[in-house]
């Protein structure tokens, strides 16, 4: 057609990243206050997992360890077996995922239509015992192990890509507010921000434990995440998941945006840090979407006060 121009096409891998930043207008408790979120729902698997898995993956490659052919092996509480899943599928590798217990169902199903092989941990071992078994099984299978958790690479994909995103978007961050996980984002992201501003409060938001869930669930109970630069935290926060939930369908209904329970406990997060603040900006990290959750019909559990919600691993 005359004067028709090309659309542009985009290899998978190249469209990870470069996520918007939205504030949440119909959301802040102050009128001096205003509330960022950075929407990691919109990377191709749903997460934030995916700037992590591309990036470990990229490194195994370059130093040799994964070779054509070659077997991926990991240990993931959900998104990033999805997106370590999707990556090998992209770059013609084989992907195993070990899973400890207490999954939602449909993370399982993700995978399952990825066409990894999964591996189950007993739940009292919990992710250092998902991460002992990856181990073991790489070894095994002459796998290569990605070690999202022990990488210093999960916190420089941050600082280079998240970090600089944010730091792009905003002339001043006042509070950053991210879970903890594996340490990578908080710690990536808020070393970032602190060079733009020395001031900038960093918020480590992480889920309540379950008594049968052990490891990474929680800090307090003895797992501390390598990468988590404690000295970089202002404040740490421990949400339970039925304030999670709650929290992120209020989300939904307020601004519309369908995030996963891990917003749904950095959301109330940033929601109190407004309210210690006079002024200023607070960017809150939703590291996932909340589609894939929607089957299980958590708030429903939430509301009745289901005290089973802590034993199911929601980040």
């Amino acid at each position: 057609m005359k004067g028709h121009t090309p659309c542009t096409t985009h290899s998978l891998l190249s469209v990870i990243g470069h996520t918007p930043l939205v504030e949440l207008t119909r959301s802040s408790p102050k009128e001096g206050v205003r509330i960022f979120a950075k929407l990691e729902g919109n990377n191709p698997t749903g997460s934030i997992k995916d700037r992590v898995a591309r990036a470990l993956v990229e490194d195994a490659v370059s130093d040799g360890r994964l070779k054509e052919g070659g077997t991926i092996v990991e240990a993931s509480s959900g998104n990033t077996g999805i997106a370590v899943a999707m990556v090998a599928r992209q770059m013609g590798f084989d992907a195993q995922i070990v899973l400890p217990q207490g999954i939602v169902p449909t993370i399982c199903d993700a995978l399952n239509i990825l066409g990894v092989q999964v591996h189950r941990c007993e739940s009292y071992a919990g992710m250092k015992g998902a991460i002992d078994m990856a181990d073991e099984l790489a070894a095994r299978l002459g796998g290569v192990c990605l070690q999202q958790f022990r990488s210093e690479t999960n916190v420089s994909v941050h600082y280079e890509t998240t970090g600089r995103e944010i730091a792009c978007s905003l002339e001043r961050v006042d509070a950053f507010v991210a879970g903890i996980g594996t340490g990578g984002t908080v710690t990536g992201v808020g070393r970032r921000l602190r060079e733009t501003n020395p001031d900038v409060r960093v918020v480590g938001v992480e889920p309540q434990m379950g008594e049968r869930l052990q490891g990474l669930k929680s800090i307090e109970d003895g797992f501390a995440p390598p990468l988590l630069d404690f000295d970089l935290l202002s404040r740490r926060l421990m949400v339970d998941a039925a304030t999670s939930i709650r929290t992120a369908r209020r989300l939904a209904q307020v601004e519309g945006i369908v995030a996963g329970m891990s917003a749904g406990a950095t959301f109330h997060a940033a929601l109190r840090e407004a309210e210690r603040m006079e002024r200023g900006n607070i960017v809150v990290m939703f590291s996932d979407g909340g589609w894939k959750y929607l089957p299980v019909r958590p708030w429903d559990s939430a509301v009745a006060g289901d005290s089973e919600l802590d034993e199911i691993h929601w980040w």
